[in-house]
């Protein structure tokens, strides 16, 4: 069973308390958290990051609203779980929101202008396009994806890339 076939019936009664419930939505939900904790943890990180989000699961699912979004909520927790990993093992994050505004509040405005400009610039053709059509003509997804003959999800998901790739570009 993965996360997609999981039945609404049995998450919501592990949400309300039922033991057997919650240990057949654990032992359901570990193959894909697992898969998914290999794609972004390193792999010395992989079974404690499994670990961890599934005591989350176990802790937290009473806090989840809607049903429906459990598997994204699960990848979402593996996704930040790796990256905590990441960060003590490293002790570096590239993504660090205190230093990113650090830099930010010490370059002159057209300065960062010029940097975003330039990293804009570097990236493929790909990432450049869907950036530009979204942020300087500010068109829709859904016009993106009508322009370059994509599905949504993929456009959404090239966005997503093209903007880590530039904000990887500009703090490098």
């Amino acid at each position: 069973m993965s996360l997609k076939n999981l039945d609404t019936t049995m998450i919501e009664a592990a949400r309300k308390g039922d033991r057997d419930a919650m240990e057949r939505l654990l032992t359901a939900s570990q193959p894909d958290v697992r898969r998914y904790a290999m794609l972004h943890c390193k792999i010395s990180d992989i079974d404690d990051a499994v670990q961890e989000v599934l005591l989350v699961i176990a802790r937290r699912l009473e806090s989840l609203n809607i049903l429906a979004a459990f598997s994204s909520w699960i990848f979402k927790t593996v996704q930040r779980e790796c990256r905590r990993l990441g960060r003590l093992a490293l002790r570096y994050d590239p993504f660090d929101e205190a230093a990113l505004e650090e830099w930010i509040q010490a370059k002159p405005e057209d300065e960062l202008l010029n940097d975003l400009l330039n990293a804009i610039d570097t990236l493929p053709k790909d990432y450049r396009e869907v950036i530009l059509m979204k942020d300087f003509y500010q068109l829709t997804n859904k016009e993106i994806a009508s322009e370059l003959g994509m599905t949504l999800v993929a456009v959404k998901s090239r966005l997503h890339r093209a903007r880590l790739a530039a904000r990887t570009l500009l703090i490098d």
